[in-house]
């Protein structure tokens, strides 16, 4: 693969990052994702590194994410492979969380720092609000965000969940201070697809924001390994339900279908794919060497024009 396939622009920056990210949620989250039980840190450290050895080289964490220990975590990774020659480092995208507390547009520098420290950085590559549902306005949030480019603390910024109205609104605040917005991170998979359909997607090409599509694999049920009897644990199950992991199968199938035309491709790569030929960049969590490995699998080929429809279709049928 050229680098010009391996590589996109993230919005108008300079930033270049290949066209599937890696999510970091998972890494040190206890009670979502079960940390501690089935995975450990040598385990997210080895994905950490088959996927840059891969070409992964965009992580994704924030504040929240275990409540700071997958900033941590990340930042041991990136420190422990300082002394390579040369010294590479992956572009870094972390989020602000604007908790109720968190009243004045300071407060904004004030936890990218310590995102930074946590990390062990003297600057991020990508800071996001990680929520419009603040009590501060957005375009205050959007002129906190243009401070810390403006002191060089962060090279790039973004936001996440923001609908259509509301990504304008940050675009705009952040244009009248010659701040370029990114990325928009959003939920965005066969089995949601609302920013198709309310807007925000489109506002996000139109102003050349990059979508970040977070759970690109509906947080496991599109790898095909959960089923009616066997759902995902903890709170997962209670999102998908025995009934919608019933009406999900026929999907998978066809996903299973469509994978053995393109030399074996598994269903989490066929999701993968579809999230990138819809115009996203999709950032997959990994939490062990075989979930990395296979999101890389996802890179280097295409699905048809007629395979996307028939996904269109398929991932229809599943909310019918």
């Amino acid at each position: 693969m050229s680098f010009a396939e391996r590589h996109v622009q993230l919005g108008n920056t300079d930033l270049k990052i290949a066209p599937l990210g890696l999510g970091a949620w998972a890494w040190g989250d206890r009670l979502y994702w079960g940390y501690g039980g089935s995975y450990q840190e040598q385990d997210i450290n080895d994905a950490f590194t088959i996927s840059l050895s891969k070409g992964i080289n965009f992580i994704d964490t924030a504040e929240v994410y275990g409540m700071g220990r997958s900033e941590k975590y990340l930042g041991k990774f990136i420190h422990e492979r300082a002394s390579e020659t040369p010294p590479y480092r992956p572009v870094v995208a972390t989020k602000f969380f604007p908790f109720p507390w968190r009243l004045t547009r300071s407060s904004l520098a004030r936890a990218l720092r310590a995102s930074l420290r946590r990390l062990g950085l003297e600057q991020i590559d990508l800071y996001q609000l990680h929520s419009p549902y603040s009590l501060m306005p957005i375009e205050t949030l959007a002129n906190a965000l243009a401070d810390v480019v403006q002191a060089g603390l962060a090279r790039a910024v973004g936001i996440s969940n923001f609908n259509a109205a509301q990504t304008q609104r940050a675009h705009d605040a952040l244009a009248k201070r010659q701040v370029s917005l990114a990325s928009n991170q959003l939920p965005y998979s066969l089995l949601n697809r609302r920013i198709e359909t309310d807007g925000t997607l489109q506002v996000c090409q139109e102003l050349n924001i990059t979508v970040l599509s977070y759970s690109p694999l509906a947080q496991g049920v599109l790898t095909g390994k959960y089923t009616p009897k066997n759902p995902p644990k903890g709170l997962r199950g209670r999102i998908y339900t025995s009934r919608l992991l019933s009406k999900v199968q026929s999907l998978i199938r066809l996903m299973q279908d469509i994978g053995q035309a393109h030399q074996g491709k598994t269903p989490a790569q066929v999701a993968l794919n579809w999230a990138i030929c819809k115009g996203t960049l999709p950032i997959p969590g990994a939490k062990n060497s075989r979930q990395a490995v296979e999101n890389v699998g996802d890179l280097g080929w295409r699905l048809s024009p007629g395979e996307i429809e028939l996904l269109d279709h398929a991932s229809t049928e599943v909310h019918s």
